[in-house]
């Protein structure tokens, strides 16, 4: 009993932090119809760096990391990724209503990582003093990638499985990981890997981690990106909130299959995020930090680079299903779950 009190206590004294609170006034503002808008220019500057600055700092704690510090958490990274897109795959794929390409297309943004919330996450351990590994931003294209590739592969056979059905079993879809195929077809995995690395999100988040390792940009940081951190992540939390909100109305067009699985994969993702965090602190000494935000960005759903990508590689798949579920229920729960998390990694493991 006292620890579900002190859990509860936790997570209200979080919620209570500017990064949440934006959110919710976010989401608020709009329920009440309020015509508050950020350029969308603005937006986009915001994330660029917020960005750089998490993968400057990465950068930065590579260098000075251990190697063995680093493989196994992105490992751990890795594995979550390619375990929420297949536990999608025979869940929300199969629930009735839901077609197979959509449900896949859907755990693949919810694989992915949502770089807002995990700067989020980063905030609320910052504002509560709360230690972590510098290099948590480098994890972030390990469990993207793997999220999205995998995704994609199962998508694509999802959609030659339907064809060949439909056509009585005369279509055949073939599928290389690797150059081209001898109708032309490149290869699937190369062609998600490269798209996402491109993708702004990633290549600012990638960009800024060759920069702390190569340039030794401390002072930048510092002087610069450290100062300007929570005041644009308290604009991004207020846009996302009020993005969530509007959302909403397309999972009405959707099956209501969406809706619950939008509410519950943020939490059973992030407790997978959390549990192979707890894999990598007994094994390598990960801190206490460091499972919270493996467990944040398994929380996550992808915001930024995930819905491009899926949109390119299966045009075939629903925006209103993948983008409504994940914007719209998914960025929101993950990020209030954030103090589950943070009371959870105190009671295991402490501060």
């Amino acid at each position: 009993m006292e620890f579900l009190s002190d859990l509860l206590a936790t997570m209200v004294t979080q919620l209570q932090k500017p990064t949440l609170s934006f959110l919710i006034g976010g989401m608020v503002l709009a329920a009440l119809g309020s015509q508050f808008k950020v350029p969308d220019a603005i937006y986009k500057f915001i994330v660029m760096v917020l960005l750089l600055k998490v993968g400057l700092e990465a950068g930065i704690s590579v260098r000075e990391a251990d190697f063995a510090q680093l493989l196994v958490p992105a490992i751990a990274a890795m594995v979550t990724g390619i375990a929420i897109v297949l536990i999608g795959a025979v869940t929300l794929a199969r629930a009735r209503g839901v077609s197979p390409v959509d449900g896949i297309a859907t755990s693949g943004l919810f694989g992915a990582v949502s770089a807002s919330t995990l700067a989020a996450g980063m905030a609320v351990m910052q504002d509560g003093g709360l230690p972590y590994e510098g290099f948590i931003g480098a994890l972030y294209p390990f469990m993207d990638i793997a999220a999205l590739v995998t995704a994609i592969v199962l998508g694509r056979l999802a959609t030659a499985r339907t064809a060949t059905s439909g056509q009585g079993g005369a279509a055949t879809m073939t599928l290389s990981f690797g150059g081209s195929n001898g109708g032309g077809q490149p290869g699937v995995v190369k062609e998600i890997i490269t798209d996402t690395l491109r993708s702004s999100a990633v290549s600012a988040l990638l960009l800024g981690l060759v920069l702390g390792i190569v340039a030794r940009p401390d002072a930048v940081v510092e002087s610069f990106y450290d100062p300007l951190f929570s005041g644009l992540l308290s604009l991004l939390m207020l846009i996302l909130g009020m993005e969530a909100w509007s959302r909403l109305s397309e999972l009405r067009k959707v099956a209501h299959a969406y809706i619950a699985y939008a509410v519950a994969a943020p939490i059973v993702h992030g407790l997978i995020g959390f549990g192979l965090g707890l894999v990598a602190h007994y094994l390598t000494g990960f801190s206490a930090g460091g499972v919270v935000l493996l467990a944040v960005m398994a929380a996550s759903s992808s915001d930024i680079s995930g819905p491009p990508t899926i949109r390119g590689a299966l045009p075939e798949a629903n925006p209103s299903a993948y983008i409504g579920s994940s914007t719209g229920i998914g960025t929101p729960v993950a990020i209030l779950s954030i103090p589950l998390f943070v009371a959870l990694a105190d009671a295991v493991i402490g501060f």
